[in-house]
């Protein structure tokens, strides 16, 4: 896919986006107005803001009304200087791969005093009507170009699939094939959560992005978003 119609494909998506946010903020009242509530910049391929057919009707999933509850979550298509501006906060969850000119956007940004929870999946379970090499599929393995090596980290595949049992600060959480992640930052012991201090600015990464899809965890779903926004609130 060329450069342009992948900023095409990811701002046609930002669009159906907004106008699920806008859809679901009607028809359900906020605990705590939307203009009071920080930014948070959201660059994913997950389904969390409409499902995979794209519709309105139906859309938005358990992790965006939790984010929703504390965050004015403002989706973006690209890391670009231009979406970056909009927020100090950025949640990316199993991002497509991202051009080689905005990965550096994002390193500077963060540099800058920018802040970033990346979950990055190298074994995604999360389910999918889409075949095996759909473009708008999420991509079963995190595709890092680059971004975590400059950043000190490595990030490997799991030795055997299955669920896992972690913890994000001091939440417990479930989590489904987690990689491990090696480096020079603050590394859990189980290897899967690592904080970076870089410059001015600190990023989490997480070895799972699984831990998002609360309607297939069971009751170990909501304790994962409570981890999630807990997080969030710990970089901002």
């Amino acid at each position: 896919m060329t450069r342009a119609r992948l900023r095409a494909l990811g701002l046609a998506a930002v669009c159906l986006a907004v106008a699920a946010l806008a859809f679901a903020q009607l028809r359900r009242p906020a605990p705590t107005a939307a203009a009071q509530r920080p930014v948070l910049l959201l660059l994913t391929s997950l389904p969390l803001v409409f499902g995979e057919d794209f519709s309105i009707e139906g859309g938005g999933s358990p992790a965006l009304t939790a984010l929703q509850a504390r965050y004015r979550v403002v989706p973006i298509s690209v890391a670009s200087p231009a979406e970056l501006a909009k927020g100090r906060l950025l949640l990316m969850a199993q991002p497509f791969a991202q051009p080689p000119e905005d990965l550096v956007a994002l390193d500077q940004w963060l540099r800058g005093g920018g802040r970033v929870l990346l979950l990055a999946d190298p074994l995604l379970e999360w389910p999918s009507k889409r075949a095996l090499g759909d473009r708008l599929r999420p991509p079963t393995m995190f595709t890092d170009t680059g971004l975590l090596g400059h950043w000190g980290l490595r990030l490997d595949a799991p030795d055997r699939p299955g669920m896992k049992r972690s913890s994000l600060g001091d939440r417990p959480i479930v989590t489904a094939s987690p990689g491990s992640l090696h480096g020079g930052c603050r590394i859990s012991a189980d290897g899967i959560v690592a904080r970076c201090d870089i410059a001015r600015g600190r990023a989490t990464v997480v070895a799972d992005a699984d831990l998002l899809d609360a309607g297939n965890l069971g009751d170990a779903g909501p304790r994962n978003l409570q981890a999630v926004s807990q997080e969030l609130d710990a970089l901002k």
